[in-house]
């Protein structure tokens, strides 16, 4: 890793789990991270927590990615705040137990963990140096349609519509370093990581908590942590990550043609 102090990194869903382990592992080096959550309470611990490991009270935005309009007015207020952005961590994302649609007229799970990461992104990108998207093994089980971000709907399946937001990660990231060539950006599957993703359901809340091989969040977060601070020569724009090495995703999330279509329907969507 670069020994790098001062430098400005925006995390989403820092609130807890990998958002929050990476922040405070990269407060305790140096970084000045940005917390951005959903819910104000949690927000307010995660940054006192940040303070508490790393000695720094970080700053800390509000903003719900089911409501387009709230992330638009966070890239206003991280354009106002900050000149450069050294990194931004699109880690937020949501399993939803049961199909929703958000004001925006999006599947709400598609819209939470892509379409609201692309449309910061979108708005930030000419200040930022390092995207890195946290994505997931679970791409296996995508479905993605780009004429059809909302194909979810149909028959609607929590699993398929999580895997199809885990494909559009992957897709983004890799059609952004083509789009962007002046941003590194990458993806990465931090493990099967005890989650808050569930507490909707208590009974598999439960089990997530007690299964014996889920990773903790620090372990999750590592991969993150890497991309965001390893010399670039090391690292391959564009490209998949697991346990701090590349890899090859499955042919649903590596195919350049979908990535570019993806690519123009996320615009569309967000207009």
């Amino acid at each position: 890793m670069e020994e790098v102090t001062g430098r400005v990194v925006v995390i989403t869903g820092a609130s807890s789990g990998i958002g929050l382990s990476a922040a405070v592992a990269l407060a305790r080096r140096g970084d000045q991270v940005v917390l951005v959550g959903r819910d104000p309470v949690r927000l307010a611990d995660a940054a006192a927590e940040v303070r508490d490991a790393a000695g720094t009270l970080p700053a800390s935005f509000r903003a719900d990615f089911a409501a387009l309009d709230d992330v638009r007015a966070l890239a206003e207020t991280l354009r106002a705040a900050y000149d450069r952005i050294d990194v931004v961590a699109n880690n937020a994302g949501a399993i939803v137990l049961h199909p929703a649609t958000t004001v925006d007229g999006h599947e709400l799970t598609i819209q939470a963990n892509h379409l609201a990461s692309f449309l910061l992104t979108v708005l930030l990108h000419d200040r930022v140096t390092r995207m890195v998207v946290t994505a997931s093994g679970a791409h296996r089980w995508g479905n993605l349609d780009p004429r059809d971000l909302n194909r979810s709907l149909e028959r609607y399946v929590p699993m398929r519509a999580y895997g199809t937001s885990k494909q559009a990660n992957i897709l983004f990231a890799a059609e952004a370093a083509r789009q962007w060539p002046a941003m590194l950006s990458y993806s990465f599957h931090p493990g099967a990581v005890r989650t808050r993703f569930y507490n909707e359901n208590r009974l598999i809340a439960w089990g997530m908590k007690r299964a014996p091989l889920l990773r903790g969040p620090e372990k999750g977060a590592e991969t993150l942590v890497w991309l965001a601070t390893a010399d670039p020569a090391l690292l391959v724009n564009g490209a998949y990550y697991f346990d701090m090495k590349p890899r090859r995703p499955y042919a649903k999330a590596s195919d350049p043609a979908m990535a570019a279509a993806l690519w123009k329907a996320s615009e569309q969507a967000i207009g």
